[in-house]
């Protein structure tokens, strides 16, 4: 009897039919069997191959913190394959973050970071070893040292005087857009701290507008990848699209980071002043007079500046959009904060930067604002690089580690009335954010602590200093109606309707 081609494949489906179901139970089985030799942590019930991906949300920080009042604060999730520790109290986060540091240093390995950051050689990213430890000693003494932090003050306050312009003439005109507007400063600050000028429409470099695809980077780093979860079906993202789109946006980076390279050794051979060099300027030296055992190449420092511009514009721009959607909900603290900064620069009509230790309010208030809203409140996903024992549970190698710093933030036990806006919390309250305190975490901690604390904090601080010094802010929405504090997802957190204020001159 001779079996058509046809009806072989008809009886393969059939069969896979039969047995995928059986496979599936198995498979369960086995999980189960693995899950009750070893102490794991608690986890919600998965369902197979997919694990607890469904629980997850459009906004996982929300769905993992309501998971956890259940399940406890160290939580083990299956997310696709991929085992997940849920760390959501700041006991946990240091058992993870500084009592077994080492073991937790390391990171997952996605697509998405492999493809843009040229094959995740960046800080944020890089694998636990002798490469990230140089690269990272040469982002903390080089690039982001007090004194390095100091010398881009000029830069700072020319950008945010530009600001602080254009909002003066939409005075009596029209609402301003803060969201928009503070994308645009810190895209600023940062392009001229990194490449030596800003970027703006219309600027071209190859075939690509530089703006465009730094807009769209962060947005693809923080993509679904069907391969991250299911290696097997790492395929399907090329059916989606995915693929070529970080291709495509890869092409357009390395292009214009190859022209600003070129530019830069054309053009500043040594003679810059080394105040004013800037980040290509400073990493191209160090490449050249390097004497560690890591050599850095061409690529590693467009890794290492691509780190910088998305780590920096993000976590500016969120943590002051948030912080003025706050204070407009909270006239009485936005009265007081204004009455100190205008306080203490009094008429002499500039806001200097030595002026900030002066205005303990405008720190207790970025504090709060980092306490209710941390740009990255899971943080950067960290991986154990073996088997260890946490709390008596055990946490297998290669588990990608979650730190719930928003669950942390409005942890009742740790902060009264956690979810209110409250800068006086801070009165003779030591706690901060560098990473000491883990009831406040929102930078990280630990050997991954992001090393660029220092350089954010200042153009933050100085930006809302000017703010609230030169104008008086009202809400553009209906004054009946609650501002929308809905969040959108992405890397780092914002709102989801952009903030719309009406600012009025302040004649002192």
């Amino acid at each position: 009897m001779v079996i058509s081609f046809r009806q072989q494949h008809s009886m393969a489906i059939l069969v896979s039919l039969l047995f995928f179901p059986i496979f599936l139970l198995i498979l369960f089985g086995f999980n189960r069997a693995q899950y009750k030799k070893y102490n794991y942590p608690p986890s919600p019930f998965k369902l197979p191959f997919i694990g607890n991906l469904h629980q997850m949300g459009s906004l996982p920080h929300l769905s993992l913190q309501a998971l956890s009042k259940k399940y406890g604060p160290l939580m083990l999730l299956h997310v696709g394959r991929t085992p997940t520790l849920v760390v959501s109290t700041a006991e946990m986060a240091e058992e993870v973050l500084k009592t077994n540091d080492l073991v937790f240093s390391s990171r997952p390995s996605f697509y998405a970071a492999k493809t843009l950051l040229y094959d995740c050689t960046d800080v944020s990213m890089a694998a636990y070893g002798e490469y990230w430890r140089q690269v990272r000693k040469i982002c903390v003494t080089e690039l982001l040292s007090v004194k390095r932090v100091q010398s881009f003050a000029f830069i700072r306050k020319e950008e945010i005087a530009n600001i602080v312009k254009d909002i003066r003439a939409s005075c009596s005109i029209s609402d301003v857009n803060i969201t928009k507007m503070f994308l645009t400063l810190s895209s600023s600050i940062i392009s001229r701290v990194a490449f030596g000028k800003k970027y703006i429409e219309g600027d071209n470099t190859g075939k690509n507008t530089f703006p465009d695809l730094a807009r769209e980077l962060p947005l693809l780093l923080g993509a679904f990848s069907v391969g991250d979860l299911f290696p097997l079906f790492g395929y399907l993202d090329v059916v989606t699209g995915l693929d070529a789109r970080l291709k495509r946006n890869f092409r357009g980076l390395d292009s214009f980071f190859d022209q600003v390279i070129e530019d830069h050794l054309i053009y500043k051979t040594g003679d810059v002043n080394d105040e004013h060099k800037d980040f290509v300027d400073i990493l191209l030296h160090v490449q050249k007079e390097t004497t560690t055992g890591v050599q850095i190449s061409k690529d590693n420092i467009k890794a290492i500046i691509l780190d910088m511009y998305v780590g920096a514009t993000g976590t500016t721009a969120t943590t002051l959009e948030w912080a003025m959607t706050e204070l407009i909900k909270s006239p009485k603290a936005l009265v007081k904060a204004q009455a100190e900064i205008r306080s203490v620069i009094g008429r002499k009509m500039k806001v200097e930067e030595k002026d900030l230790l002066q205005m303990d309010y405008l720190k207790y208030i970025i504090k709060e604002t980092l306490r209710l809203h941390p740009p990255a409140p899971l943080l950067i996903p960290h991986e154990s690089t073996s088997r260890v024992m946490l709390k008596g549970y055990v946490i297998p190698p290669k588990t990608t580690i979650l730190v719930n710093a928003s669950a942390i933030g409005r942890d009742p036990t740790l902060w009264e009335n956690a979810n209110e806006f409250l800068p006086e919390r801070f009165v003779n309250n030591p706690v901060d954010f560098k990473g000491n305190d883990f009831q406040l975490i929102p930078f990280g901690a630990g050997r991954r602590i992001c090393p660029g604390i220092s350089f954010v904090n200042h153009t933050m601080e100085l930006a809302l200093a000017n703010l609230l010094y030169w104008f008086d802010w009202e809400f553009a929405g209906d004054a009946n109606k609650d501002i929308d504090m809905s969040e959108a997802p992405g890397l780092a957190i914002h709102k989801k309707i952009p903030l719309h204020l009406i600012p009025t001159y302040h004649f002192f």
